[in-house]
C-alpha cells in the first residue's frame, strides 16, 4: 500500500519544523474565554490540583482578571493571569508548556504581564509560590519579588504531601 503524496512531500519537513519552531514567540492579552479548555490542559502539567475549564472561563469574563498568554505557531504556550483590585494586584498562576520550560520564556511572558499590569495603574503585585520550585523562585526574585511571609501547607502535591507557599511582593514603577 503507497501513502498518498502530498504535493508539499518535498517540503515537509520544513513545514513541520516551521508549524514546531517557526514563528518567534510572542505575548498578547488573553481575552477569549474559548481558550479555557486548552488553560486547563497545559494549567495541569504544572499543579497537583490544576483548575478546570469553568473556572478559566470564570476568570477571563471577570473585569478584574488580566490575562497575559504566550503564542507560539497559533498555540499557546504559557500564561499569566493575575487579579487586580485598586492599585494592587495578584499574580494567580503562571505556567509553560513542558516543551517550552527552562528557555527563558517565563522571563518575557512575566515582564510584559508586569509591565501591562503597572500601565493599568498597578503599583504592588502579591502572589505565592511553593517554597520548593526554585526555577519559579528566581523568575520571581529577578522580578522584583521579596519574600514577605509564609503559609506553611498551603500547597498539595501529586504524592498527597504538603508544603509551604512563600507569600512575596513587588513594587512596580
Amino acid at each position: 500500500m503507497t501513502r498518498p503524496v502530498s504535493p508539499f512531500w518535498p517540503f515537509e519537513w520544513w513545514l513541520a519544523w516551521w508549524d514546531a519552531w517557526g514563528p518567534e514567540p510572542y505575548v498578547a492579552p488573553l481575552t477569549d474565554s474559548g481558550q479555557a479548555r486548552a488553560l486547563a490542559r497545559l494549567h495541569a502539567t504544572a499543579f497537583a490540583r490544576p483548575w478546570d475549564g469553568h473556572e478559566f472561563e470564570r476568570m477571563l469574563c471577570e473585569r478584574s482578571t488580566q490575562a497575559h498568554a504566550l503564542w507560539r505557531a497559533g498555540a499557546v504556550q504559557g500564561f499569566v493571569l493575575s487579579r487586580r483590585v485598586a492599585d494592587e494586584a495578584e499574580i494567580l498562576t503562571v505556567v509553560l508548556s513542558p516543551a517550552v520550560r527552562g528557555g527563558g520564556l517565563s522571563r518575557r511572558l512575566l515582564r510584559e504581564h508586569l509591565a501591562a499590569l503597572s500601565l493599568a495603574g498597578v503599583r504592588h503585585v502579591h502572589l505565592e509560590v511553593d517554597e520548593g520550585n526554585a526555577p519559579a523562585l528566581r523568575l520571581y526574585e529577578r522580578h522584583g519579588f521579596e519574600k514577605v511571609g509564609e503559609r506553611t501547607g498551603y500547597y498539595t502535591h501529586k504524592d498527597g504531601g504538603r508544603t509551604t507557599a512563600l507569600t512575596m511582593r513587588a513594587t512596580l514603577a
